[in-house]
């Protein structure tokens, strides 16, 4: 599945509307552990249709990273029926992300 890339005036269509889990990647192009993260989070895209994975780039949307009260990058929300369900921050290993989705 595609990933989509999150604004704050695709957030409610596109998260809060979700019939799937979210998970969002918080993260910004100069971020090394950011880009590190990154191929993690396209395999999970690739490989589960039962999770909607989008991204915010945290320059460019800086609200929506405020409203989640982003302080450090990369950070992983997941979101289920409106709810912020789990959250954490860097560089994660895919089995982790997996768990924090329900999907190992």
């Amino acid at each position: 599945m595609a990933i989509t890339e999150l604004t704050k005036d695709n957030f409610d269509d596109e998260v809060l509307n979700s019939d799937k889990p979210v998970l969002i990647d918080f993260w910004a192009t100069w971020c090394g552990p950011c880009r590190m993260l990154s191929p993690t989070v396209d395999e999970i895209a690739e490989e589960y249709d039962s999770v909607k994975v989008c991204k915010v780039n945290v320059d460019k949307e800086m609200e929506l990273a405020s409203a989640f009260g982003v302080t450090s990058i990369p950070m992983l929300t997941v979101i289920k029926d409106k709810k912020i369900v789990a959250q954490t921050v860097g560089v994660q290993p895919k089995s982790k992300i997996l768990s924090m989705l329900n999907l190992n």
